[in-house]
């Protein structure tokens, strides 16, 4: 093999070799910090991962939102129509948190598959709803009165 074509040869593999290796490493640190959203129905039915940083979203359900006399700790219930999770949460709530409202909760779901909190994203007006949070109820949803404005 003529020197030339083997130094070619010889750059392109180790090219090919870099780049797969840096591929490799970017999606290990990637798979890290990827949340996966989740609907209450999917975590009952145990498609979620257990003791992973996931994303629940939903509606809170009426009645549920419970504050204890001291502290900031909270509990509410996310609800998509057909499923329910329990939520626990301890820090401020955003203004606009309430029941009856679409909100996004970010934590670690445990044996229990109650999902422990570190933050909680709430609408921002009226009308809004996270879109992945109504594409999921919408799906799971039996009758069609959920409404994308």
């Amino acid at each position: 093999m003529n020197p030339k074509r083997k130094q070619r040869l010889i750059s392109v593999i180790a090219i090919v070799v870099g780049v797969s290796l840096a591929a490799a490493i970017l999606l290990y640190a990637l798979r890290q910090n990827i949340n996966l959203f989740f609907t209450p129905s999917q975590i009952i039915s145990g498609e979620a991962p257990l003791g992973t940083t996931i994303r629940v979203g939903g509606l809170v359900k009426a009645d549920s939102v419970i504050h204890p006399q001291e502290g900031v700790a909270m509990r509410f219930v996310v609800t998509d129509n057909v499923g329910e999770v329990t939520v626990s949460y301890s820090g401020l709530l955003p203004d606009l948190f309430r029941e009856g409202q679409g909100v996004v909760a970010i934590g670690v779901l445990n044996a229990e598959k109650k999902l422990i909190a570190s933050e909680v994203l709430a609408k921002h007006d009226e009308t809004y709803m996270p879109p992945e949070v109504y594409e999921a109820m919408k799906a799971s949803a039996e009758d069609s009165t959920i409404k994308q404005p």
